[in-house]
């Protein structure tokens, strides 16, 4: 699953930085962000899960 978030940040911390910067600067929603993106929603929200961050949609971050 790596391979298809390559772009992303691979240090657990600097990954959880630059998508809560992206959801808080430049989209409504976590939805939005994996579209735009071309990432499956459920997959992407897996893959931060599998680095150690929640989701939590009311709060549009991870935690």
């Amino acid at each position: 699953m790596d391979n298809k978030f390559g772009n992303m940040p691979q240090d657990a911390a600097m990954l959880l930085s630059y998508v809560n910067m992206k959801l808080r600067d430049s989209y409504s929603s976590i939805e939005e962000l994996c579209d735009d993106m071309g990432f499956d929603t459920g997959e992407f929200i897996s893959y931060m899960a599998s680095k150690g961050w929640e989701y939590n949609r009311d709060a549009k971050k991870f935690w």
